[in-house]
C-alpha cells in the first residue's frame, strides 16, 4: 500500500510537470508568434501640406501633430460644395500628407530580418528609412511590405520612417476613399531563415464527416549567406488542442526560397459553416539544431464547397442560398480608419438580420473584415478591381493598371486565399472593357493568374447586366432571341456568371448560360431616408428616371422614403429581387447593394446630400425598416415590425405596413378598435392597411391557427422632454482602440421616441477616453463627423468613445436645449 501511494504520488507529479510543460511551451508559443509581428501604429507625427505653401515638401520648420494610425484625414475636414472628390467621393478633401515615426531597434536584432508591413495606405503612399528610399505603392487598399534591416541602426540611436501620402489628385473614386495611413502597420522581426510573407497555403482537397486532409504549401526564405539544413514542422491546433502534426528535413541554399508540401489528416474533422463557423490553427515551426528560429500562425477552415447549375450553393452537402450584402470599407462617422470593433459590429447587426454573405465592393478589403468573417460565418465575394484600363474617373486606377494590376493581384490572392470565409474571387466590378474584346483578353488574363494562386475557389466578374437587353422587354427579348451576351460573360473564362441588377433576367439564366451556375453579385438598389415617410405607399418610384438624366424631382430636404417604393433606375425595390431569388433552387444567393449606407454616392441626389441613401441600415448603424423584412425572411426569429411612426396630422390617411412572419395574419388596432385583419398572399411579403390618422395607440397581433404569436405597438409622442443612453457595450478594453457605441434617443415624458425630433445634441467625456465620432445617419448633415456635437435625425443620434489605456470610468453626457440631460457610464479594464 505504501509502495502504491509511492507510485500515484510520482504519477501525479509526473503529470503536473506534464502540464506545467505544455502550457509553458503554448505560452512560449505564443510569445513567439506575438514577438514577430508587434504593432507600429503609436506615436506617429502628421502633416497635412497646403499645396501651395508647402509645394509638396517637408522641412525643419514643418509643423507636425502626434497622433496614432490607422488614420484618416479626409474625414476631419469640411464638406465643400467645391470638393475635387466631388458628392460622389463625399465633398470632402483629399490633398497629400506626410507621416513619420522615430523609433529603436534592439541590438540584438541586428542578425535578424526586419520589416515594415502597411496593410494599406490610401493611395500612391512612398516610404522612407533613414532617408533610404523604399518604395511606392499607387493602390490604397492592398497591403505591402519592406525590408528594412540593412538601413536600420541597432541600439540606442534612433530610425525615422518617413511615409509620403498623396491623393491630391482627385476625382480618384466613385465613393469616399478616405486619406492617409488608414489601415494597421505593423513591425516584423524573423530569423534568416524564416517563413515568408503570406508564405502559407493550405488546403482542403478532400472532405467528409469521417475525415479531411489538409495539404500545406510554405514559402520558406533563407536570406543567410550559406544553405541550411532545418526541419519545418506544421502543428494542427483546434483552440488550444494539439489535433496532429507533421513534420519534414530541408535543406535551403544560400539567399534562396523553397516551398515545402506537406500533408495531413484529420479524423471527425469540425466543419466551417455560416451557423458554426469553426476554425483550425496551423503552426509551422522552422527549426535549427533542435532550437525554433521561426514560427508562423495560419487560421483555416475545413469545408467543402460547390456551385451547383440546379441546387445554387452547397455548403458541405447542404444546400444554402447567399442571403450577403456589399459593403463599401469606411466605417461611417469613424471614415475609412480601420477599427476592428467598428467593423465587427456592422458585422453584428447584420448577422442580426440573416446576412450570411458580405462582398467586398470593389477593392481588397482591410485584413480583420476577413479575420471577423471567418470567426463569425460569412461567405465573402473577394473583390480586387473596380476598372480595368478604362478610366471611370479622371484619376483612378486605370492610370495604374499596366503597371500595377498584377503585383496588386497576386498579392491579393496570396494574403486571402487561406480565409475560410472566402468562397469566390471577383475579378471587377462594372468593367467599362467589359464589351470589348480587350476586356475578354484581360478577364483571361486576370483568371490565369487567379487560379495560378488559387484553384479552389470559382472566379467570376461583377457585370452590368451578363445579358444586355432593355429589361422593361425582357420578356420579348427572350422570346425573340434578341440579347447580347456580355463578351466576357460569353467566354467561358468564368466560374459563375455575376449579374449586377437585371433581376427580371434571373429566370431565364439557363438558357443562355447552361453550363455555368448563378451568383448575382450586385443587386436592388433600393432608396430610404431612415424614419421619413411618402404616402402613398404602394406607388414605386424610379429615382432618377435614367442613370444618365440629372434628376430634378425629389422630396424636400433631399429626403426618400422608407417604404420600400424608391428604387434607382438599373435596381429594384428590396422585395422584388428577393422574390426573384427565393423561388428557384438554381439561384445560388444574392449580394444586395448595400448592407449599410456609405459616405459619398448620394444617388439620386446631388450636393447638399453626402452620403448614400443605399443601405438596409444608416451611416450610424440604425436599422431601416426594410430590415425588419429580411429578418423575416432570412432568421428563424419571430418578426412582426409595424410602421411609420404614429406622430401625423389629424385626419391624415396613413399607409401602415407589418412585416411579419410564423404566423397567418396580423389584426391592427387603432386606440382599441380593429382597423382590419391582413394576410400575406402569394408571395407578398408584407401587410397594409390604408388608414386615417388619429391620435394613440397602433396596435399589431400576429397570429398562427388563432394563437398570438406576437404583439407590438407604437404610441403618439407627446412633446421631446428627455435624452436617453443606451450603449452597445458597458465595459471596454483599455487598450487605446477599442470602442462603445452609445444611442441617443431623444423621447418624450412617458419615454416614447419622438420620431420627428431633430434637436442639436451637445456631448461631453470625464475619464480617459475621448469622443472620436458622431452620427444621425442624415446623408445630407454637413456637421462634423468629429466633433463633440450632432444634430439626431428622426429622434436619434450616435456617439463614439473610445478609451485611452488606463483603466477607470468613462462619464458620458448629453445635453440639448430645452431637454433634460443624461448620463452614462462606460467601464474600460
Amino acid at each position: 500500500m505504501k509502495n502504491k501511494r509511492k507510485y500515484l504520488s510520482g504519477k501525479l507529479a509526473f503529470l503536473m510537470l506534464a502540464v506545467i510543460t505544455l502550457f509553458s511551451s503554448c505560452k512560449k508559443n505564443e510569445e513567439a508568434l506575438s514577438s514577430r509581428k508587434v504593432s507600429f501604429n503609436s506615436d506617429w507625427s502628421f502633416h497635412l501640406n497646403d499645396s501651395i505653401v508647402d509645394k509638396d515638401t517637408i522641412g525643419v520648420s514643418t509643423k507636425w501633430r502626434t497622433l496614432n494610425v490607422p488614420h484618416d484625414w479626409s474625414i476631419e475636414g469640411k464638406f465643400d460644395e467645391k470638393s475635387p472628390a466631388g458628392y460622389g467621393g463625399g465633398s470632402l478633401t483629399g490633398g497629400l500628407g506626410w507621416y513619420k515615426k522615430t523609433f529603436k531597434v534592439a541590438a540584438e536584432d541586428s542578425t535578424k530580418i526586419t520589416s515594415i508591413t502597411f496593410d494599406g495606405v490610401y493611395k500612391n503612399s512612398e516610404v522612407w528609412i533613414n532617408g533610404h528610399y523604399l518604395g511606392k505603392r499607387p493602390n490604397g487598399y492592398i497591403g505591402f511590405q519592406y525590408q528594412i534591416s540593412q538601413y536600420l541602426n541597432y541600439g540606442e540611436k534612433n530610425n525615422e520612417i518617413i511615409v509620403k501620402v498623396d491623393n491630391s489628385k482627385q476625382p480618384n473614386s466613385r465613393w469616399y476613399s478616405g486619406s492617409g495611413i488608414f489601415r494597421n502597420v505593423w513591425l516584423e522581426t524573423t530569423d534568416k531563415l524564416h517563413v515568408a510573407q503570406w508564405g502559407t497555403y493550405v488546403t482542403t482537397p478532400k472532405v467528409t464527416a469521417e475525415k479531411a486532409s489538409v495539404n500545406f504549401e510554405t514559402t520558406i526564405q533563407n536570406q543567410n549567406s550559406d544553405s541550411k539544413k532545418a526541419v519545418v514542422t506544421t502543428i494542427i491546433y483546434k483552440e488550444d488542442t494539439k489535433v496532429t502534426s507533421v513534420t519534414q528535413n530541408i535543406t535551403i541554399g544560400a539567399n534562396a526560397n523553397s516551398i515545402i508540401k506537406q500533408s495531413a489528416e484529420i479524423e471527425t474533422p469540425i466543419l466551417w459553416s455560416v451557423d458554426k463557423p469553426e476554425l483550425y490553427t496551423a503552426v509551422t515551426e522552422i527549426s535549427l539544431d533542435d532550437k525554433v528560429v521561426d514560427q508562423y500562425k495560419t487560421n483555416f477552415g475545413i469545408r467543402d464547397f460547390k456551385f451547383d447549375l440546379d441546387k445554387g450553393f452547397i455548403l458541405n452537402g447542404k444546400q444554402v442560398k447567399i442571403k450577403g450584402v456589399c459593403m463599401h470599407h469606411d466605417l461611417g462617422p469613424l471614415g475609412s480608419a480601420i477599427n476592428t470593433r467598428a467593423i465587427e459590429r456592422q458585422l453584428e447587426i447584420l448577422k442580426e438580420m440573416g446576412v450570411n454573405g458580405i462582398r467586398t465592393s470593389h477593392n481588397p478589403p482591410a485584413p480583420e473584415l476577413l479575420d471577423l468573417c471567418d470567426k463569425m460565418g460569412f461567405i465573402v465575394m473577394d473583390e480586387a478591381f473596380d476598372m480595368w484600363k478604362t478610366n471611370k474617373t479622371k484619376y483612378d486606377y486605370a492610370n495604374d493598371w499596366e503597371k500595377w494590376h498584377k503585383k496588386d493581384l497576386i498579392d491579393q490572392l496570396l494574403r486571402d486565399r487561406n480565409h475560410a470565409s472566402v468562397f469566390i474571387w471577383s475579378i471587377g466590378n462594372e468593367i467599362p472593357d467589359q464589351w470589348s474584346e480587350t476586356g475578354v483578353q484581360i478577364a483571361k488574363e486576370l483568371a490565369g493568374i487567379v487560379r495560378d494562386y488559387d484553384k479552389t475557389r470559382p472566379l467570376t466578374a461583377a457585370m452590368n447586366p451578363p445579358v444586355n437587353m432593355n429589361i422593361d422587354e425582357v420578356t420579348l427579348q427572350f422570346e425573340k432571341k434578341n440579347v447580347q451576351v456580355n463578351p466576357i460573360a460569353a467566354s467561358g473564362v468564368l466560374d459563375l456568371i455575376g449579374y449586377n441588377y437585371a433581376h427580371q433576367t434571373y429566370e431565364h439564366h439557363k438558357e443562355y448560360f447552361p453550363k455555368t451556375p448563378f451568383i448575382a453579385t450586385e443587386t436592388t438598389s433600393g432608396l430610404e431616408t431612415r424614419g421619413y415617410y411618402d404616402n402613398v405607399s404602394d406607388v414605386v418610384k424610379k429615382w432618377p428616371v435614367r442613370w444618365d438624366l440629372k434628376f430634378t424631382d425629389g422630396n424636400p430636404g433631399n429626403t426618400v422614403s422608407a417604404y420600400d417604393q424608391v428604387q434607382a433606375p438599373w435596381g429594384s425595390t428590396h422585395e422584388a429581387t428577393w422574390k426573384v431569388i427565393k423561388k428557384h433552387d438554381y439561384l445560388s444567393g444574392m449580394y444586395i447593394w448595400t448592407g449599410f449606407d456609405y459616405i459619398g454616392e448620394p444617388t439620386p441626389y446631388e450636393w447638399p446630400s453626402v452620403s448614400s441613401y443605399f443601405g438596409i441600415v444608416d451611416l450610424a448603424g440604425f436599422p431601416k425598416d426594410v430590415y425588419y423584412m429580411y429578418q423575416s425572411e432570412w432568421t428563424d426569429k419571430t418578426v412582426l415590425h409595424i410602421f411609420p411612426h404614429w406622430n401625423w396630422k389629424a385626419g391624415q390617411t396613413v399607409d401602415v405596413w407589418a412585416y411579419y412572419n410564423k404566423a397567418d395574419e396580423v389584426e391592427l388596432f387603432l386606440n382599441g378598435k380593429s382597423v382590419g385583419i391582413r394576410s400575406k398572399k402569394g408571395d407578398d411579403l408584407h401587410v397594409m392597411w390604408r388608414i386615417p390618422y388619429q391620435a394613440g395607440t397602433l396596435k399589431a397581433v400576429s397570429r398562427k391557427n388563432g394563437k398570438t404569436v406576437l404583439e407590438t405597438e407604437i404610441k403618439t409622442a407627446g412633446n421631446p422632454e428627455n435624452l436617453k443612453l443606451t450603449a452597445d457595450r458597458s465595459t471596454i478594453k483599455a487598450d487605446g482602440n477599442d470602442l462603445s457605441f452609445v444611442t441617443v434617443d431623444i423621447l418624450d415624458a412617458n419615454g416614447t421616441l419622438a420620431p420627428n425630433a431633430n434637436n442639436e445634441i451637445n456631448f461631453s467625456l470625464k475619464g480617459n477616453g475621448k469622443i472620436v465620432g458622431v452620427c444621425s445617419g442624415d446623408p445630407v448633415s454637413h456637421e462634423s463627423y468629429k466633433g463633440s456635437k450632432h444634430t439626431a435625425l428622426n429622434g436619434k443620434c450616435l456617439v463614439i468613445v473610445q478609451s485611452d489605456t488606463k483603466s477607470g470610468r468613462l462619464e458620458l453626457t448629453a445635453k440639448a436645449n430645452g431637454l433634460k440631460s443624461a448620463t452614462i457610464v462606460i467601464t474600460a479594464e
